[in-house]
């Protein structure tokens, strides 16, 4: 009993003192000095708040507010937002104001510049309306670290910052236009990326002999890249990407034994990649240049390499897999968009344990594929553009992304040896089989990926049945059946509501028959409501990989090599599809996209389609589609393709809108139509009868009550009409009352698409 009091009581001596040590700690803590209060205090009265200022921050996902808001006077400025101080001295030695809804310009006599003990300033992503980097940021002879990036700050960069002997990181990217002559710059970064440079890069640059990260990448410099640069022994990280160089790569630039990424991608440079002296280098990019010949053994022996993009190059040669069998490391290859050819070596399928990325497509690749690399950490295979006939096996258990499109593989789906244990991971979200000489039926195993989005089956000869069960997939996206075999009746679905995310479903060129499938029109959720005012511009796919599809929209075949989540499109044409149309396709309020074309159709175009706001091409074309164009598509301001040829259409043509803009070609072979932009001319009749389809919808939706009150009204204003008549006998303002036409004509906006070119082979 007495050893627990004894504990007790010391437990409460030794948090007694502890508590007085806290207090009289808190107590020597100085406050933030007047004057520099006074300094903060004068710098946010020289800035307005404007939200816009910081938009980079939102839309990339990070917080923006106004710091300068809890900025009060009579309070310890180290207690303010943005502010840090020194807990000894009490001095503002750090002052974050990025992201903080700034606007106006800082003078060379702003106050900020009354703070000299500054170690750490981070203005980015503000507006400072082309302020100059002046003379007052060499005042601060303790800093350490100077963020302005993306601020807005164009001109002469101040000389003097390059002589802050403290300076350890300088990140001036995303600026406008500045200008900078780099002497005696001790710095060990330097960040001037997105700051629309031009001319070439002055030699001086390699007097930055402290320098271990140089950044100039997605300027504007052109010109060779400067030798000087090889004095930088230094350099651990260059970038010089998306720039305009020209020439070969500096010799000894392959030199440097402490480069451990080099990346100067997007430029225009020429000749062969040289040897490597080192192995330091864990990181190369050279992807979209104009490099050619082989690739050198040398990249082969970098050991610790672990990212190597060589892509959209003029790269020949033949390889081995067993050049890579060094690079047990290496995570991400890229050798896409060359002229390269694949050798299989014997055990090969322990080469490249590590690859979770691997990207041959659009090269010389044929043969069967046997390479089956990576079996436990490959995510992303793609192989498509080559010349490949077959696969041995699908061993990648957590493969996410297979895409193997216009190849020449035959026979069956590539199908895993055991589904059950490939597919139980539920990864795979991305299946692209299209453009082969693949048959059979689609293989029911699909059924257990849980997590697919993308399944496209396109220009095949598979030969099979509408796949119904793929309803039960909840993620899937986008279906491509188009340019097969597939045959018979769609029908109902036992599934209650089917494919429910589906936002593109293409089943055109194939042998389907019977009715439109209806049931499963109406359960296509995401094709529903979509309020593209609250949704920011997201690509299906991720970092590494933007999942594409090919469709034909307005009349083309067209790549959409990166799926913006908000698109949406339907495409049941070139079968025996007969029956009317569904109303209820009118529902779909979020279709980009509609074609129904040389089908079997009947009936009329039903007036429902007014709701299609968003639609932007609407085939119909090579049916036998009756009665009148609906007045209400000219409410479709969005449409930019209409075809309606090859059909019993009859009546006027509606005016307005878009269908101002529409010409001949989108009314051809329909004998009873008439008005603009048609030769024929309407009569009196042709434009004033209703068409019946019309009758059904006015009868169908009107309220009774409203038309006893007209016929009521009507009487009275009759009798009335018909005694002033008969008193006066000069009924003349009758006989001046003319039709007025109120059609608006508004400029359709252009939409531009872009197209992938041509196949290699």
């Amino acid at each position: 009993m007495m050893s627990k009091l004894l504990l007790c009581f010391l437990f409460f001596l030794s948090s007694s003192q502890l508590l007085s040590s806290s207090f009289s700690f808190s107590n020597s803590t100085k406050l933030c000095p007047h004057q520099q209060a006074l300094a903060l205090l004068h710098l946010k009265q020289s800035f307005s708040i404007d939200n816009s200022s910081s938009w980079d921050c939102d839309s990339n996902g990070i917080t923006s507010y106004p710091k300068t808001e809890s900025w009060k006077k009579g309070s310890d400025c180290c207690s303010w937002d943005g502010v840090t101080c020194d807990w000894v001295t009490g001095h503002i030695i750090g002052l974050d104001l990025s992201c903080s809804w700034l606007f106006g310009i800082i003078h060379s006599n702003s106050t900020l510049f009354l703070l000299p003990h500054l170690r750490r300033l981070n203005l980015a992503f503000n507006d400072f309306n082309y302020s100059s980097v002046s003379i007052g940021f060499g005042r601060f002879s303790s800093l350490m670290h100077l963020n302005l990036s993306y601020s807005l700050f164009s001109g002469k960069i101040a000389p003097e910052i390059f002589h802050l002997s403290n300076l350890v990181s300088l990140d001036l990217s995303g600026n406008y236009k500045a200008e900078f002559a780099p002497h005696g710059f001790n710095s060990l970064t330097l960040d001037l990326s997105n700051c629309e440079f031009s001319g070439s890069i002055p030699t001086s640059i390699g007097n930055l002999k402290s320098l271990k990260t140089l950044d100039l990448s997605n300027c504007e410099f052109s010109g060779s890249i400067p030798t000087s640069i090889c004095n930088l022994t230094n350099l651990q990280d260059l970038r010089f990407y998306d720039n305009l160089f020209t020439g070969t790569i500096p010799s000894r630039l392959y030199t440097l034994a402490s480069l451990v990424s080099l990346d100067l991608s997007l430029n225009k440079l020429t000749g062969h990649i040289g040897e490597f002296r080192f192995d330091s280098l864990e990181y190369i990019d050279l992807s979209m240049n104009e490099l050619h010949g082989s690739i050198p053994s040398s990249i082969f022996k970098l050991v610790n390499h672990r990212y190597l993009v060589l892509s959209s190059n003029n790269f020949s040669g033949v390889l081995e897999t067993s050049n890579f069998g060094k690079l047990r490391n290496l995570t991400s290859l890229d050798l896409s968009n060359n002229m390269l050819s694949l050798i299989t070596s014997a055990n090969s399928n322990s080469i490249l344990p590590s690859i979770v990325n691997l990207d041959l497509s659009n090269n010389n690749i044929s043969g069967v594929w046997s390479w089956n690399m990576g079996k436990d950490t490959l995510r992303y295979l793609n192989l498509s553009y080559n010349i490949i006939s077959g696969f041995e096996t699908l061993p990648w258990k957590n493969i996410g992304i297979l895409d193997l499109h216009s190849n020449l593989l035959q026979g069956p789906l590539p199908t895993p040896p055991n589904t059950a244990f490939f597919f139980s991971g539920n990864a795979i979200r991305n299946l692209d089989f299209n453009d082969n000489k693949l048959e059979g039926p689609v293989p029911r195993s699909l059924i257990i990926c849980r997590k697919l989005k993308v399944l496209d089956l396109g220009n095949n000869v598979i030969n099979d049945t509408f796949p119904h069960w793929l309803g039960t997939l909840p993620k899937l996206q986008v279906l491509v059946l188009r340019s097969n075999s597939f045959h018979g009746h769609i029908g109902r679905s036992k599934i209650k509501s089917p494919f429910m995310s589906l936002r593109i479903i293409d089943l055109a060129h194939n042998d389907f028959e019977g009715d439109l499938p209806e049931m499963y029109l109406r359960s296509l959720k995401a094709t529903m409501n979509v309020d593209e005012c609250n949704m920011t511009r997201k690509y299906m796919g991720d970092s590494y990989y933007q999942d594409s599809v090919m469709v034909t929209i307005k009349g083309l075949e067209i790549e959409f090599v990166k799926i913006l989540d908000t698109f949406t499109t339907i495409d049941l044409s070139s079968n025996t599809f007969q029956g009317e149309i569904p109303k209820s396709i009118g529902n779909l309020n979020s279709l980009r996209g509609l074609n129904l074309s040389h089908n079997n159709l009947v009936g009329h175009i039903p007036p429902s389609f007014k709701n299609l706001k968003l639609l932007e091409s609407l085939d119909l074309s090579s049916n036998k589609l009756i009665g009148r164009i609906p007045q209400e598509l000219t409410s479709l301001t969005f449409l930019e393709v209409l075809n309606l040829s090859q059909n019993n259409l009859t009546g006027f043509i509606p005016r307005g809108n878009q269908f101002e803009t529409f010409g001949n070609d989108s009314y051809n072979e329909n004998l009873g139509l008439c008005g603009f932009p048609l030769s024929k001319k309407c009569t009196t009749d042709e434009t004033l009868k209703p068409s019946k389809e019309m009758d059904a919808e006015f009868e169908s939706g009107f309220d009774w009550k409203i038309t006893l009150m007209g016929y009521g009204c009507g009487l009275i204003i009759g009798l009335s009409l018909g005694c002033l008549i008969f008193l006066t006998g000069k009924p003349k303002w009758l006989t001046t009352m003319v039709e007025e036409n109120i059609h608006k004509k508004i400029t359709r906006s252009k939409r531009s698409t872009c197209r992938r070119g041509a196949r290699r082979k």
